[in-house]
């Protein structure tokens, strides 16, 4: 249950303040007086002990001030809800593409191999110009980029330096011949901008990459099985009404989180004064971590069974947290939400009958990464 900031350990004996109540989690995302750089500095002992692309320094989620919008102003362009709505008819291309694959496929069908996986790595095939890149290969790269601390290190350090050499090599072939995609969008930018290194902008470029499609496809695999497992009667609203499946995507990434927080706490942020939060006087030079899920379940900001049929279609009293918020709000957000709502409403559409083959029982998970998801979710219709 959210409550009041309490003091905890981190996994290597950090004391560090837990917030867990919405407005609480809000107020550090959003307070410029939180610091992520401090606390990952080159001459402080890492906090959490992880190989993730998302735990390294160079990460534009560890960047504050000047640093972070230098970042963000590079590539924040691309992935505005107006850039987005541009991307929706090839988007949905893309998706109908896939379904018709299945239809002519016939039952059965793996809705994670045969959907969830291919339509974000599709996207970034064609975002990105790096369809030579097979999607095996992005799916491995994503695995070892994504690991977390249980991983294990040698083939994830063999998977992370290829994906930093591709990463090399692409953008240097970008600044000597750009196009119209992504990454050459974000060099020139970057270039231009100045003051950005170059371990910062291959580690940026990689997270792209692979980021790209593993948030979707998480985020998509774990909606079907929801749906398709305590949700029947949402399955059919949801291809019959393309707004209210606009309602109910938002609702979903509200819902179901990510990954495992025992895998991956939250980020963690340092008090650069002394700071009242929730009532507790958080001193200078304290750490803080946000728990989100906990925060997207705080009764006070939502109230109500967030499983019933009616709340699933009724817009949400209070922003998400799923995507973050404030100056650090997850630039790709509005993309995997167009991605999963049409991925969603159009499969419902065309496969009203879709069900699995299997139980939430039987289900093998994809562990040692930051995301959680199924590796298999065999359907028929």
């Amino acid at each position: 249950m959210p409550g009041p900031p309490r003091l905890i350990e981190l996994p290597n004996g950090t004391p560090v303040w837990l917030v867990t109540r919405y407005d609480d989690v809000h107020q550090v995302l959003s307070d410029p007086r939180f610091e992520r750089a401090p606390v990952h500095a080159p001459d402080t002992p890492p906090i959490v002990d992880s190989p993730s692309l998302l735990d390294s320094r160079d990460s534009i989620g560890r960047q504050d001030g000047d640093a972070h919008l230098r970042l963000r102003r590079a590539v924040g362009r691309a992935f505005t809800p107006r850039a987005v709505e541009h991307m929706r008819p090839w988007v949905a291309g893309v998706v109908d593409q896939l379904l018709d694959g299945l239809v002519v496929q016939g039952p059965p069908a793996d809705l994670v191999t045969d959907y969830a996986l291919p339509l974000p790595c599709r996207v970034i095939h064609r975002l990105l110009a790096v369809d030579d890149v097979p999607i095996e290969q992005l799916f491995h790269w994503a695995e070892h980029a994504f690991a977390g601390a249980t991983a294990t290190p040698e083939e994830g350090d063999r998977a992370r330096c290829e994906l930093t050499d591709f990463t090399t090599a692409l953008i240097a072939e970008r600044r000597k011949d750009p196009g119209d995609d992504l990454v050459s969008s974000v060099v020139r930018a970057t270039d231009h901008e100045g003051g950005i290194s170059e371990a910062t902008l291959v580690n940026l470029i990689s997270t792209m990459i692979v980021g790209g499609h593993d948030t979707t496809m998480t985020m998509l695999s774990n909606s079907l099985l929801y749906l398709l497992t305590e949700q029947d009667k949402a399955w059919a609203r949801l291809g019959s009404d393309e707004q209210a499946a606009e309602v109910l995507t938002e609702r979903l990434l509200h819902l179901i989180p990510l990954g495992d927080r025992e895998e991956r706490p939250g980020h963690v942020l340092a008090a650069t004064t002394d700071i009242l939060l929730g009532g507790v006087m958080i001193r200078t030079g304290d750490f803080v971590t946000t728990d989100h899920v906990a925060a997207n379940r705080d009764p006070a900001a939502f109230p109500g069974d967030p499983h019933d049929h009616d709340n699933l279609f009724t817009p949400l009293p209070k922003p998400s947290l799923a995507f973050g918020a404030g100056r650090h709000y997850c630039l790709g957000t509005w993309l995997a939400r167009a991605e999963l709502q049409l991925a969603l409403h159009r499969l419902a559409t065309r496969l009203p009958s879709l069900r699995l083959t299997i139980t939430a029982d039987d289900l093998v998970w994809r562990h040692g990464t930051v995301t959680r998801s199924p590796l298999h979710l065999p359907a028929t219709w």
